[in-house]
């Protein structure tokens, strides 16, 4: 099923005028990615320059994802009666400010706070990036340009986070939010200059935004994604650990383990977009059991480099190929609100990463060893497939209404 929102014909919309306006939304992601991943490779530096410990750093992190879970929710909603570009347009304003503010935070305290804000509307503007791009095209090629729009963040991971980080190690840490303002504020004038104002729907409201969380279907969605992607971050989360103390690589070599799960999330998304154009749910079921075996290969395997290296790049491919499709169910599943189920689709996934870290930690802890979380990880999407087998099930009986 196909949601409500009008559509731009082909015929109103050159090539050359949609791929622009796609690039300008894309912009958006690769900032947002940029700033919440590459935080993780200058923890120690941020450790040194606050003088504060690894526990408290990690906060940072977490201010980050809590911002995320809360802006997703609260900004669509109260942006639910904004023309959509414009809701881009402010969230991109709210995000370039945050990290400014992240630059000049004078301790501790106020840069928690600063990294809480700059999460805020990381959720929101992937939901209406992704409403925005499935406008312009038809319905047929929706989860394309919704793919389209995520390469931002995947793409994010492969250029964006290596040259910050290194910007900060060699500048002063401080300067990524330099960086990653200043990505926001060529977000804001791209997106002002390439992508189609249309107004706002005359029945737009905070009330009809909040009524998708009435839909079962929507929250199953959600649910496939807290669950089922949970497994991809329990691998991801301790990956460098499990290179170097099971794999046996030296440590100067994480930066290319990471570039090649970086360059799985870009193929994978790409994929993931053209099969979510031919089934939605058939996708979801596909990529989920893919993503099962590729965990359990992937931690029968990385006690011999070669194989390792390659299952990295399978695995971050894997996991990256199921966000087109579970964003294109959320627009199917509440078509009267679809900024606000699309933008919780970013809140479920942070959960997801709290959760898969959470979950392999615990079994680290216990003795298991590095390698455990990918079996963790495979257990939660298989439990993520029967979610989703559920909630085809469910769609049987009550078919989702267009």
């Amino acid at each position: 099923m196909t949601p409500t929102t009008p559509h731009h014909s082909l015929s109103t919309l050159s090539r050359r005028e949609l791929t622009f306006a796609i690039f300008a939304l894309a912009m958006g992601g690769f900032g947002i990615g940029t700033t919440e991943f590459a935080m993780m490779g200058l923890l120690s530096d941020v450790e040194r320059g606050l003088n504060i410990s690894t526990p408290d750093a990690g906060n940072l992190i977490s201010a980050y994802a809590l911002g995320v879970c809360v802006g997703a929710p609260v900004l669509a909603a109260v942006g639910a009666k904004l023309p959509r570009k414009w809701l881009a347009l402010a969230l991109m304003v709210i995000f370039a400010l945050a990290n400014f503010s992240s630059f000049a935070a004078p301790d501790y305290h106020w840069m928690l706070v600063t990294r809480f804000v700059s999460g805020l509307p990381h959720g929101a503007f992937f939901g209406v990036a992704a409403v925005i791009a499935a406008s312009l095209v038809p319905a047929s090629r929706r989860g394309w340009a919704i793919s389209m729009v995520m390469a931002g963040l995947t793409v994010a991971n492969v250029i964006g986070v290596p040259i910050a980080t290194w910007v900060g190690q060699n500048f002063g840490w401080r300067l990524l939010f330099v960086v990653v303002a200043g990505i926001g504020l060529v977000t804001v004038a791209l997106i002002a200059r390439f992508v189609p104002f249309s107004e706002a729907r005359p029945d737009a409201s905070i009330r009809r935004e909040l009524g998708a969380l009435k839909r079962l279907q929507v929250w199953l969605a959600l649910l496939i994604g807290v669950v089922g992607f949970g497994g991809f971050f329990a691998t991801y989360t301790y990956i460098s650990h499990t290179m170097t103390a099971v794999t046996g690589l030296p440590a100067g070599l994480i930066p290319l383990v990471v570039a090649l799960y970086g360059l799985g999330m870009v193929a994978g998304n790409i994929i993931g977009g053209r099969l979510a154009d031919r089934s939605v749910m058939g996708t979801i079921y596909g990529v989920l059991a893919a993503i099962a075996v590729s965990l359990v290969l992937y931690f029968v395997s990385v006690v011999w480099a070669p194989s390792a290296l390659l299952m990295v790049f399978v695995v971050g491919s894997m996991g990256s190929m199921l966000v087109p499709s579970l964003q294109t169910r959320l627009l199917d599943a509440s078509p009267e609100a679809p900024s606000l189920a699309s933008s919780l689709n970013h809140a479920a996934l942070n959960v997801a990463n709290a959760l898969g870290a959470f979950l392999g930690g615990v079994v680290i802890a216990w003795g298991w060893g590095y390698r455990a979380p990918a079996l963790v990880g495979a257990g939660l999407a298989v439990l993520g497939l029967g979610v989703a087998l559920v909630s085809g099930y469910v769609e049987r009986k009550r078919p989702l209404v267009s």
